[in-house]
């Protein structure tokens, strides 16, 4: 190997040791703060905290150094922050909530860390066994039959909670398949497209100046909206239906080239969520809420069991202005029990104000754009379309889920990735990195000259 070859492992690796190094100062640095602020002292978990958080940090680095030398030096940090700040905030939340027994929430902050050290765990073991992503290309229909039982589980073995079924009780635990299940459907899709995508590419007829594509290629993509409606029907779950479905057309368009797909994907997303909207109560309830988040607020509102939680966060959001109350210093509780699980990100707009929230959403930005540079610069098509689903899987997630708390689109009741209390979700968030970085390993060793 040429000497620019050698020498460009090394540096990845100390780019990488010097951002976790920073992650780890920020996390723990808001994690004191945090108690200084609210209580006056140190808080008392801290030594444990900062403990978590510098082998959180260190161990996949190691590992990262050994097995993968050559992978996206960003990834990591950005998602041990990601994580770190989700771990402060609910530091924070279980602070306010225990001081407001009225709601009944059960401290989070603890049980996250604990799941975050599965999670990491989990991306450690995949990195030392996986060792070459073309692998899973050999069992995407398994994949698939596993994917279609877990996302239709919830319909029939679930429990209804808060009004959608997609979590299933084991015990004292609760698992949401549809977190795994995105990554699954990447994994089937990534396959699939890369055997059938130059029948998928074929132009069809010409309708208001767009070339469709051929109608016996609609199949795949009316399959996959039948299925999606399904879910979105009998589990009365739209984030996942979107995720679902998106994911699908995103990595077509990657796959083909071809806008007729993107335009015939949102037509079709568009027609399903209105159809499924306007029959299905829980559906319309929170579309109704949507477009008059403060009727809650009136007696009519109240009268029909509207949710205030949508306005709360509108005005959470507005006193928060552009730099926030401070950390601490807000009143997040008033949004009720979902404060650390889907409204999460309101925390961050009422005490570090618009600037927090921004920042966070850059992080989210920046990791999804690490992903889309690594199916950039993978030679194989497999890898090159796994990386573009489970980038676009954590936009689309990330999307759904702000834009849902602000306002922009109906709530779907997801959890925001890294931030959010839950541990199928940070399990499955950390499966996705492990999987980029594999990725992003593989792409580099067939870049550099022999």
């Amino acid at each position: 190997m040429t000497f620019a070859a050698l020498a460009q492992a090394p540096d990845r690796r100390k780019t990488e040791a010097r951002l976790l190094a920073l992650v780890v100062l920020i996390a723990v640095f808001g994690y004191a703060y945090t108690g200084l602020s609210m209580s006056g002292r140190l808080p008392g978990g801290l030594a444990v905290f900062t403990v978590t958080m510098l082998l959180m940090a260190l161990l996949p680095h190691l590992v990262l150094r050994r097995f993968a030398p050559r992978a996206d030096p960003l990834i990591l940090p950005v998602a041990t922050l990601l994580t770190g700040i989700g771990l402060v905030l609910l530091h924070r939340l279980d602070i306010t909530y225990a001081q407001t027994p009225r709601l009944k929430t059960v401290a989070a902050a603890n049980g996250q860390l604990v799941w975050t050290a599965i999670g990491v765990a989990v991306c450690i073991a995949i990195l030392l066994i996986l060792r070459d992503h073309r692998i899973l290309q050999r069992y995407i229909y398994l994949t698939m039959v596993i994917a279609l039982v877990l996302l239709m589980a919830p319909a029939f073995f679930g429990a209804d909670m808060y009004g959608a079924k997609r979590w299933i009780l084991l015990g004292p635990l609760s698992l949401q398949p549809g977190e795994f299940v995105k990554i699954m459907i990447s994994v089937f899709f990534a396959g699939y497209l890369t055997v059938n995508r130059d029948a998928l590419a074929l132009a069809g007829r010409r309708a208001l100046g767009i070339q469709l594509p051929p109608g016996r290629q609609l199949a795949p993509i009316f399959t996959i909206w039948a299925v999606s409606l399904l879910v979105l029907i009998f589990e009365r779950d739209l984030g996942t239906s979107l995720i679902f479905f998106g994911v699908f057309v995103i990595m077509l368009y990657m796959a083909t080239d071809r806008t007729s797909w993107v335009v015939c994907g949102l037509l079709m997303a568009t027609v399903g969520a209105a159809v499924v909207g306007s029959l299905e109560p829980h559906v319309h309830g929170r579309v109704t809420a949507w477009l008059d988040p403060m009727r809650a607020f009136t007696k009519e509102g109240r009268a029909e069991h509207m949710s205030d939680q949508l306005g709360q966060a509108l005005l959470s959001f507005g006193s928060g202005g552009i730099s926030g109350s401070g950390l601490g210093q807000g009143h997040p509780e008033l949004i009720g029990f979902a404060g650390n699980s889907d409204f999460i990100l309101t925390t961050v707009g009422e005490e570090l104000g618009l600037a927090g929230v921004m920042a966070v959403i850059m992080l989210y930005v920046l990791l999804a754009q690490r992903g889309l540079r690594v199916g950039l610069s993978a030679r194989d098509p497999f890898g090159k379309l796994l990386a573009v689903g489970l980038s676009g899987a954590l936009l689309l997630q990330v999307f759904v889920v702000s834009g849902g708390v602000t306002g922009l689109i109906p709530l779907t009741g997801k959890a925001l990735p890294f931030l959010a209390k839950g541990g199928s979700s940070l399990v499955a968030n950390w499966v996705s990195v492990a999987l980029l970085l594999r990725i992003s390993d593989h792409a580099q060793r067939r870049r550099e000259p022999v």
